[in-house]
């Protein structure tokens, strides 16, 4: 209730042989409760609310999830790649890389360059921006002497946002609604699941034999796992896949990483445009918007479907109407095998 209806319930509760017209003492005095029990009830609200955790976002949900579970969210990470550097000069520690956009970099090593030479750098600020295409990295905004020229000859990787409250509240659903105890599938899940950069992840029992489990992991863009995460992964279960009890995994599961193998999906149709727009921005706004489908159903759904496809095309800002849509040269579904997952091509208008 409001004050005005706190309010009127107290006068309704005083005897009418006390004067209780607007500006008596009666009025006056209880007017003020009215309001303080406005406020208190606010109060008592927001800690009804906070009791159930869905309600919780940003640093009350972690620390709820961290007090219940351990489980704490992963943070952003920088992206990292390799530059091919050309010059006869040293590339230091720390010295500055960048894309026509800003977007810089900075080496890790120290490195002579005799002619040319291979540089490994890192983001200088975390999360996805530092994940850029091949041959963006090649401006030096502080003179590097003797160096001519540098690119990316391939694009950066693992640069990832930091956890979502929706990803950490899964998790957290995830670890008390499928009890993960003495290395049973959900353990393998959850233990994948810690590694920053792990978007999802499968588990196969016995994929090799007795004692074996395999572990498939997609990124948190839901695209195939890189080198180096699976390495991180496969590190903090099972060492080398030994099965010594190194990781996590206890002694005598042999656990083996992988990453999900990439599917391919080429869209082409032609199009008829709504006025004002051209080709190739439909082209940018429909390859996002089919990312974000193929992101949405990765780990989750074992096709892609063509209908979708179709209504993402038709769904799409600048598109009046098409026709002639191929999926993979083809009409149907594309099946996508649980060691799979589905990443776009490329979209194009014929």
């Amino acid at each position: 209730m409001n004050s005005e209806e706190i309010h009127k319930e107290m006068l309704d509760d005083i005897s009418n042989d006390y004067d209780k017209r607007t500006g008596e003492f009666i009025f006056d005095a209880t007017k003020v409760a009215a309001n303080q029990f406005e406020k208190t009830n606010s109060r008592i609200v927001d800690v009804e609310e906070k009791l159930d955790i869905a309600s919780l976002n940003g640093d009350e949900l972690e620390s709820r999830i961290r007090e219940r579970t351990g489980i704490r969210r992963r943070q952003a990470t920088n992206a990292i790649g390799t530059l091919t550097v050309v010059g006869n000069g040293t590339i230091n520690e720390g010295d500055l890389f960048e894309t026509e956009s800003g977007i810089q970099f900075e080496s890790t090593e120290i490195v002579t360059i005799n002619g040319s030479g291979e540089v490994s750098i890192i983001a200088v600020v975390a999360g996805s921006t530092g994940v850029v295409p091949a041959h963006q990295i090649t401006h030096m905004p502080v003179t590097l002497d003797n160096i001519d020229s540098v690119t990316n000859p391939q694009p950066t990787y693992d640069g990832f946002e930091a956890e979502s409250d929706e990803s950490l509240l899964q998790r957290y659903y995830d670890r008390i609604q499928t009890p993960a105890t003495s290395g049973n599938k959900h353990h393998y899940l959850n233990w994948a699941k810690e590694i920053q950069g792990v978007g999802d992840a499968r588990v196969f029992p016995l994929w090799d034999g007795d004692n074996t489990v395999k572990v498939v992991i997609i990124d948190s863009n839901k695209q195939p796992a890189s080198t180096d995460l699976v390495i991180l992964v496969q590190d903090y279960i099972d060492p080398n896949s030994g099965g010594l009890g190194e990781g996590q995994a206890p002694i005598g599961a042999f656990c083996t990483v992988e990453s999900a193998k990439g599917v391919d999906i080429n869209v082409s149709f032609s199009v008829v445009l709504s006025d004002g727009y051209d080709e190739q921005d439909v082209i940018d706004a429909i390859s996002d918007n089919i990312t974000e489908y193929l992101k949405g159903i990765a780990f989750v759904q074992d096709f892609v479907s063509y209908a979708q496809i179709g209504s993402i095309i038709i769904n799409t800002d600048g598109v009046a109407d098409y026709t002639d849509l191929m999926v993979n040269d083809g009409t149907d579904n594309i099946t996508i095998a649980d060691d799979e997952v589905a990443v776009l091509g490329g979209v194009s208008i014929v």
